[in-house]
C-alpha cells in the first residue's frame, strides 16, 4: 500500500506546540487556513484576468476552492482502489493554502515584484511559506503542521516536464527553500500539485470565452474529444485518468495520452489567452503601476523609517502603509526595506492594490473583460 514516506512526528510537527484536539491535526489546520486574513483577501484576487468587472471570472478564492475538492477527491478515489493510504484533509488543507503568497494582479503581479527586487527573486509558493509562518497575525503565523506548509512550497502547478510525481528523498528543509526545484514530502502534497493543473487549464479557456478572447470554436477539436467540451468535463476526465492511472504504480501521473493533450492545451493556452493582445497591453501596464507603487513605497519608508510621522500623511495610501510598518515593527527589525515593501504589495488584493495605483500615483486602472 502506499503511503507517505516519513514519520508522522515529522508531518505533524508545528512551530509551537499545540494540545491536539478531537478535530485532528489536518482538519484544524483548514480552519486556521479559513479564518486568516490572507485566506479572505484571495476573494479579491484573480487569476489571469486582473480587477475584471464581470462577476463570474475566476477569483483567487475559487481557485484554491477547486484545487482543494479535486485534490480531495483523487485522494478518495485512490483510497478506494486499496493501494493507497491517503489523507484527503491534508490534500485539502494544502489546497485551501497553496496560493495563500500570491500578489494582487496574479503572475503579473508577481512578475512586476520580482523586476524591483533583482537579483533577489519574487515566488507565490514561497512567499505564501512567509505569509503562514513569518507574516500573518502580525508575526506569530498560523502555527501550521510541516505537512502544509511543505506543500505549499513545493505546489508548482507550471511543470509540464514531469508525469511521474512522487515524494523526494528526505524531509524538505522548508527555510531554506528558494526555488522550485523541489518535490513535496507527501503524496497528498503531489496530488495538489497535480490538482493546481487540472484546476487552471480548463478554467482558464471558460474565463477566457466569457471576456470575449476566444470562443469555445476557437479549441482545437482533439482537446474537446479527448478532454471534454467545457471545464466540468475537463475536470472529470483528468481525474478519472489519474485515479486510474495511478491505481497500481508507487507514484501520481495521467496516462501519457491525456498528459500529451493537456500539454497542448497549455499550448493553446498560451497562444490564444496568456499571450493576447488585450492581455499583453494588460501586463505592460501593470509592470509599470507595481514598479511604480514599489518605488512610491520605498521613498515613503526612507522617510519614516519604522518611526513615526505617518499618521500626517493626507494620502490613505501612505497612512495605511505607515500603519502597517508600525504594527510590524518588532518583526522588521533590521529588515531589507526592500523586503517589508514587497511583504507590503504582495498582501494586497487587486480592488486595494488598484485604489493605491489611483492615490498615490494618478494611475487609473481601468480593464474590462
Amino acid at each position: 500500500m502506499n503511503k507517505n514516506p516519513f514519520s508522522d512526528e515529522i508531518y505533524l510537527k508545528r512551530t509551537y506546540k499545540a494540545e491536539p484536539d478531537f478535530r485532528g491535526e489536518y482538519f484544524r489546520d483548514q480552519t486556521k487556513i479559513i479564518h486568516s486574513q490572507p485566506f479572505r483577501r484571495l476573494k479579491s484576487k484573480t487569476q489571469v484576468f486582473a480587477a475584471p468587472d464581470n462577476d463570474h471570472i475566476c477569483t483567487r478564492i475559487e481557485h484554491v476552492l477547486h484545487v482543494a475538492t479535486i485534490a480531495a477527491s483523487i485522494c478518495k478515489g485512490l483510497n478506494k482502489t486499496g493501494n493507497w493510504q491517503l489523507n484527503e484533509e491534508l490534500a485539502y488543507a494544502i489546497g485551501l493554502a497553496h496560493d495563500l503568497g500570491h500578489a494582487p494582479f496574479g503572475h503579473e503581479g508577481e512578475r512586476a515584484i520580482a523586476k524591483k527586487i533583482a537579483p533577489a527573486n519574487f515566488m507565490h509558493e514561497v512567499n505564501g511559506y512567509r505569509v503562514v509562518e513569518h507574516l500573518t497575525c502580525y508575526g506569530k503565523g498560523l502555527n501550521l503542521t510541516y505537512a502544509v506548509k511543505d506543500g505549499i512550497l513545493c505546489h508548482c502547478g507550471e511543470d509540464f516536464n514531469n508525469n511521474a510525481l512522487k515524494p523526494g528523498a528526505q524531509p524538505n528543509d522548508l527555510e531554506a527553500i528558494k526555488d522550485r526545484k523541489h518535490l513535496p514530502s507527501t503524496y497528498e502534497g503531489c496530488v495538489v500539485r497535480l490538482s493546481d493543473k487540472i484546476a487552471y487549464l480548463g478554467r482558464d479557456i471558460e474565463d477566457a470565452v466569457r471576456a470575449g478572447i476566444i470562443t469555445y470554436n476557437d479549441v482545437p477539436a482533439i482537446i474537446k474529444k479527448e478532454l471534454g467540451e467545457n471545464n466540468g468535463e475537463i475536470i472529470n476526465t483528468l481525474v478519472l485518468d489519474l485515479t486510474n492511472n495511478s491505481a497500481d504504480k508507487d507514484c501520481l501521473g495521467f496516462s501519457d495520452e491525456k498528459f500529451a493533450i493537456m500539454g497542448e492545451l497549455k499550448t493553446f493556452n498560451y497562444k490564444h489567452i496568456y499571450n493576447h493582445s488585450s492581455i499583453a497591453k494588460q501586463k505592460d501596464v501593470l509592470t509599470y503601476a507595481v514598479g511604480e507603487l514599489f518605488d512610491y513605497y520605498m521613498e515613503l519608508f526612507g522617510r519614516y523609517s519604522l518611526g513615526p510621522g505617518y499618521e500626517k500623511e493626507q494620502k490613505k495610501a501612505a497612512r495605511s502603509f505607515g500603519h502597517y510598518i508600525d504594527s510590524m515593527r518588532e518583526i522588521y527589525k533590521g529588515v531589507d526595506p526592500k523586503v517589508i515593501i514587497t511583504d507590503y504589495i504582495a498582501g494586497m488584493t487587486d480592488s486595494y492594490a488598484q485604489e493605491c495605483i489611483k492615490e498615490a500615483l494618478g494611475i487609473n486602472l481601468n480593464f474590462n473583460f
